[in-house]
């Protein structure tokens, strides 16, 4: 989609995480029309197993949890817009489920490799709990953590809503909160960037465009 190798690493002026949201075809769209976004990358973190499987991994024996790596460039955008959206984009309160999808690969999870990009998922976590409470809704149950290993997954599964096809699936309830500035935030995307995220319709990023969002 964004005529990039998935599986290249960071370069210089980039950065990466892992994002779990639930099942990892709708999640990693959601990142992938992000501007600034070098390349998506969909696999497993957070286990005891190198390598696995899709089929171990579903078993929940192994640990992991479906995510989706992102690269992005860090001159274009920052990781709060990242945090963001990945908030927003699902419900981070449902433990080892999004949707209709339970087991301990579905839950909520930020894996990364950088401490200062540790503290800004614990910032915004920290900021999104509160806006969460205020709205009468639960406590965050996400995992978040540093150098964590990431497998990609099969073919069959890398950018899995833009291939002919494919079966349109997203499992994520989103809890229609939007996340507000939290301490470290320096978003960089223009705040259009955001209308094309409907989180009040069910399975947005299935209506929406696959190609990456442009402005002009």
């Amino acid at each position: 989609m964004l005529g990039s190798s998935i599986d290249a690493p960071a370069a210089a002026g980039q950065a990466e995480a892992c994002f779990g949201c639930g099942c990892f075809w709708g999640a990693e769209k959601g990142f992938w029309r992000l501007p600034g976004v070098v390349t998506t990358a969909v696999g497993y973190a957070g286990g005891s197993v190198d390598h696995p499987s899709y089929d171990q991994v579903c078993s929940g024996r192994t640990g992991h949890a479906e995510v989706v790596r992102v690269v992005w460039d860090t001159a274009q955008i920052d990781f709060s817009d990242l945090l963001k959206l990945f908030w927003e984009c699902h419900d981070p309160t449902q433990g080892d489920r999004q949707g209709n999808d339970r087991g301990s690969q579905y839950r909520s999870a930020i894996y990364v490799n950088d401490p200062a990009l540790l503290q800004l998922a614990l910032a915004s976590r920290d900021q999104y709990q509160r806006q969460l409470q205020a709205a009468g809704l639960g406590t965050i149950t996400t995992e978040i953590r540093a150098e964590v290993s990431f497998f990609a997954a099969e073919d069959l599964h890398q950018q899995y809503l833009a291939r002919p096809g494919s079966r349109p699936y997203c499992s994520a309830q989103p809890s229609g909160v939007r996340l507000e500035p939290f301490a470290g935030a320096a978003f960089r995307l223009d705040p259009r960037v955001w209308e094309a995220f409907d989180w009040s319709i069910a399975h947005c990023v299935l209506r929406g465009d696959n190609a990456p969002i442009r402005l002009s």
